[in-house]
């Protein structure tokens, strides 16, 4: 059996994750099945399922990549730059509430959910902290609340992208910096 470089495993696992988070972006997860998989990547049930021991694993594979993608352009760019993305993509915009809803009613996958996105959360938190230390924003609230808060936001933000209506991105931002703003 001929060996393959890392460099291929790499690009073939991509190709399974980009394919997977548009047929779950479109179907939800329990919409999904391996056939559809099958058709979007172009492999077999036998070459997806080489890299992920399910479908579970493959969709929280790809939550767990976007989470990560969008945590690290809040950490590098800062908040606006994480709004203005949600309507760029789409797909994640599906995976984003896909994963919510069975957050919601699966223990088991919170649980690992947690674990699976403890690395960046907590830069976040971190760089929170900070911006309040520094008086960047304001700190009569705990850094917990000014999280919650920017989570809800962003999570109607990508609730109102993901039904088609429009955004005021740049109000929406104002509003989010005014209410961050020290007293």
């Amino acid at each position: 059996m001929p060996k393959v470089s890392e460099a291929h495993r790499s690009e073939r696992r991509e190709q399974i994750l980009d394919g997977a988070r548009r047929v779950f972006s479109q179907h939800g997860y329990f919409g999904t099945n391996v056939a559809m998989l099958e058709a979007e990547i172009g492999l077999s049930r036998g070459a997806i399922f080489n890299y992920f021991a399910g479908k579970l694993d493959l969709f929280t594979a790809i939550a767990r990549e976007d989470k990560n993608r969008f945590g690290q352009v809040w950490l590098d760019d800062g908040y606006d730059a994480l709004v203005r993305l949600i309507g760029e993509d789409p797909e994640w915009i599906g995976v984003y509430l896909e994963i919510g809803r069975l957050l919601r009613t699966d223990p088991v996958l919170r649980e690992r959910w947690s674990d699976l996105t403890e690395d960046i959360q907590e830069r976040i938190v971190q760089r929170y902290v900070e911006l309040q230390r520094t008086g960047e924003i304001r700190d009569d609230l705990s850094f917990e609340t000014v999280l919650r808060f920017l989570g809800v936001v962003l999570d109607g933000l990508v609730v109102q992208q993901g039904a088609g209506f429009p955004i005021d991105v740049e109000g929406t931002l104002e509003l989010v910096r005014s209410a961050l703003s020290p007293k």
